[in-house]
């Protein structure tokens, strides 16, 4: 078998809820490559893993990400595509050196996630490179598990947004949806809160800061926020129950 690009969700935080396959494939890689946002900062994926598998002979890369906003259909900004490119290029060239790697990222690659540019970069290059995809606990579980909220029952419609949105399509997705989980909620709390509040909703919205994570935080009254909260921060909004 050749050598094997892992993209593997960590979960939110909690290193209890990496899965099985998840553990086992971190174990059996020699090399991690790890997102990080900023250039002198931490991998939080990397944090997870270290709680959940020794990482004492692997070999660690950290990569910088760049956190910046980007729109599906449009060429990304030449720092986040130079980004992209080049941690692509680190992970073909271990590969070719006959190594498995690693590349944990938060939650469920599929969601929001560092993973599918990093893959989308890769097939670029070289589409014959094996990659595997290893599944994550999603945010949204972890605060539906923190609050005892069901993100969805019987024949309700869900939606999975960002916040950011500065047009007609937030107000409409709460508007039509039974159940909205609000993503990258933490710049944009003031303007969440005035819309809704004119939709009747806040009543029937809950953010959950830091799922999973040991100084994890329930707000069930999102006027009394004050201040941004923490990056990691969810927010649902159920209609119904």
């Amino acid at each position: 078998m050749p050598s094997t690009l892992y993209i593997i969700g960590t979960g939110p935080g909690d290193p209890e809820l990496l899965t099985v396959k998840a553990i086992n494939a971190l174990k059996k890689c020699p090399v991690f490559v790890t997102p990080k946002g900023s250039p002198n900062g931490n991998s939080t994926a990397l944090s997870i893993v270290k709680q959940a598998v020794d990482t004492r002979g692997k070999e660690i890369m950290e990569l910088h990400f760049p956190m910046i906003k980007i729109h599906i259909g449009t060429m990304p900004i030449t720092e986040v595509r130079e980004a992209w490119q080049h941690a692509a290029r680190t992970v073909l060239s271990l590969l070719e050196q006959g190594k498995d790697v690693a590349f944990p990222t938060l939650g469920d690659p599929a969601v929001y996630s560092t993973g599918y540019y990093l893959y989308e970069n890769i097939m670029e290059i070289d589409p014959a490179a094996c990659v595997k995809f290893i599944s994550g606990i999603t945010a949204m579980s972890s605060c539906s598990a923190a609050t005892a909220i069901p993100v969805c029952l019987g024949d309700e419609m869900l939606a999975i947004i960002p916040a950011t949105f500065r047009d007609h399509r937030l107000r409409q997705t709460l508007e039509i949806f039974d159940t909205v989980v609000l993503m990258k909620v933490h710049k944009v709390i003031p303007h969440l809160c005035t819309l809704l509040g004119e939709l009747g909703l806040l009543g029937k919205s809950v953010l959950v800061e830091r799922a999973g994570m040991d100084n994890e935080r329930v707000i069930n009254d999102l006027t009394t926020i004050t201040e941004p909260p923490h990056y990691f921060s969810t927010i649902i909004v159920r209609k119904k129950g």
